[in-house]
């Protein structure tokens, strides 16, 4: 039986200062392939060589990954800042459209960190570019050492940091089986305010928004803040999660 196919969103990068490449974390594709039994394939962040139509004919779900760029303001009506690059205006356009016509299709759709921030700004929301500047919250970005730069142990990175809590009934709470989970935190802008078909599904102790929903989705349409893809292999979070995806993938498949 052939695998489910998800098509994993690729991010612009510069080699050597040259040469312009589109790249995908190999977290996330073995996460795919291992956890949630699918078979990943990249598709290009750049709408002008990538088909969308084409693409969802073609997969059978997509997952929208974290990325180093920051989704650009423009297109919550905000002001860009340098402080706030880099961003990556290609791939904002391919997941903006990917993500309505995912809903739309009832494509299964999971978005991770900067993933689940382009879901929110597809239906309309708003980001904040860096939520440890706002009151009372804390600072969500990479752990570093005391001379500023980042900390060399990928597992000081990537450990759990802080508590979120799930909406009592709600998707997460059922996947999960739980009402309060343990996450990593790697990222520096988060949700402001909801889009119109945004719903709150889990919350950091600080009230950052870190599990999401899309309202009415006829297919799988989720997002964490986390990187879920990390350690989905030993963390039973994370496995819970892109096992359930993986469940969608094959429930829908055409």
């Amino acid at each position: 039986m052939r695998k489910p196919v998800v098509g994993v969103i690729a991010n612009a990068y510069r080699v050597e200062n040259r040469f312009n490449v589109q790249l995908a974390g190999e977290r996330n594709l073995r996460a795919l392939a291992e956890v949630a039994g699918a078979l990943p394939i990249m598709f290009a962040g750049a709408p002008d060589i990538t088909d969308i139509g084409g693409l969802l004919d073609t997969v059978d779900g997509v997952l929208l990954t974290g990325a180093r760029a920051n989704v650009h303001p423009k297109h919550f009506k905000c002001d860009p800042h340098p402080a706030h690059e880099p961003y990556d205006e290609a791939r904002d356009d391919v997941a903006l459209a990917v993500t309505e016509a995912c809903v739309q299709r009832g494509v299964p759709l999971f978005g991770i960190c900067r993933g689940l921030q382009e879901m929110n700004v597809a239906f309309g929301g708003t980001l904040h570019p860096e939520i440890r500047e706002l009151p009372g919250r804390m600072n969500h970005r990479m752990p570093r050492l005391e001379n500023g730069e980042i900390h060399p142990d990928p597992a000081v990175i990537f450990a759990d940091r802080h508590d979120v809590r799930l909406v009592p009934g709600g998707a997460f709470a059922r996947i999960l089986g739980c009402e309060t989970i343990r996450v990593n935190s790697l990222h520096g802008q988060g949700i402001q305010e909801l889009g119109e078909r945004v719903v709150v599904e889990g919350v950091a102790e600080d009230g950052t928004i870190e599990a999401i929903r899309i309202a009415d989705a006829p297919g799988f349409a989720l997002g964490v803040q986390w990187h879920a893809e990390y350690d989905p292999q030993t963390n039973p979070v994370n496995r819970a999660l892109f096992q359930a995806f993986g469940q969608a993938l094959s429930a829908g498949r055409r």
